[in-house]
């Protein structure tokens, strides 16, 4: 079923062209969930999504159909395929959540990355990115789940090849969304809490994987902040915010000018570029799954052949 949508174009331009066309249409693929989250696209071509009621699953665009990749998930949330194609998530809290990074290999062995900081367990591990060397940086809030928690700070991580992982940004309050800056110099972050902060946040990215001083790109409040975040080509950035009538994706230069707006009919979560072209952006939000063509080619360190 496809949903036409109005399209609030403010200085849509990139390269001479407008990300999103005036005649775009938002297609609903799929409205089984529970709460779907965390899209990334795969080396089959297929999109992977969380469905946060404990699966993952797959949606293939050859056949139309979407299937259960993996039940249970340990409450996986963000999900991201790394340079070998192999895919990484961000488990989290709640009653059956493992409160993990895990990476699934190729022969389908489920194993753990990093599941504590200095002998402690991670709150939530909520969203993650991935850097040319192979560097997973990850968010660790704690929305929900009643396990006591072992970390007081509600902070972002990097997992180094080796295993080592080093805790490197706590000046925020529900760090969520993250992603990198195709040049990998900056870090981009979301500090979303209900009753509090609500930034898109910009932080410059050193060499060693640390990052220097915060930015704050753009700030929602009122309204319901950024959950998860995916970027183009040109760095630019598309950030799902926003409820009712307001909620949608929202881009933004790389200065945080925004620069359109597309609205979901439902509270959007996350979202990702794939197909053959990058230029079909996968959006979870309520229930479903939904994709709308734009015109600009989306940004990944890893994209299948």
């Amino acid at each position: 079923m496809r949903y036409a949508i109005i399209l609030l174009l403010t200085s849509m331009v990139a390269n001479a062209q407008t990300i999103v066309p005036k005649d775009a249409k938002l297609e609903k693929l799929w409205s089984e969930g529970e709460f779907t989250e965390g899209p990334a696209y795969g080396p089959d071509h297929c999109v992977y999504f969380s469905d946060i009621g404990n699966r993952i699953m797959r949606f293939d665009p050859k056949s139309g159909k979407t299937t259960e990749y993996r039940k249970p998930s340990g409450r996986a949330n963000g999900l991201i395929f790394d340079h070998k194609g192999r895919l990484i998530a961000a488990e989290g809290a709640n009653t059956g959540g493992k409160r993990r990074i895990s990476i699934t290999d190729a022969d389908g062995t489920i194993r753990t990355l990093a599941d504590k900081w200095m002998g402690k367990r991670f709150n939530s591990p909520n969203d993650l990115t991935i850097d040319r060397k192979n560097r997973i940086y990850f968010s660790d809030p704690r929305y929900v789940g009643n396990e006591p928690r072992e970390i007081k700070t509600e902070s972002v991580y990097r997992i180094d090849p080796n295993g080592k992982v080093t805790q490197i940004i706590t000046d925020v309050q529900k760090p969520n969304g993250i992603i990198l800056a195709p040049e990998m110099n900056i870090l981009y972050l979301a500090d979303n809490h209900g009753k509090g902060n609500r930034y898109l946040l910009a932080y410059p990215l050193k060499d060693d994987g640390t990052v220097g001083k915060k930015k704050i790109l753009h700030d929602f409040a009122p309204d319901r902040g950024i959950d998860g975040m995916t970027i183009d080509i040109k760095g630019n950035i598309y950030a799902t915010a926003g409820q009712g009538k307001a909620g949608g994706v929202y881009i933004f230069t790389p200065a945080g000018k925004k620069i359109g707006f597309i609205p979901t009919p439902e509270t959007p979560s996350n979202c990702v570029f794939g197909g053959a072209d990058r230029r079909m952006l996968y959006i979870t939000a309520g229930r479903c799954l939904y994709r709308i063509h734009l015109t600009i080619d989306g940004f990944a360190v890893y994209w299948p052949k």
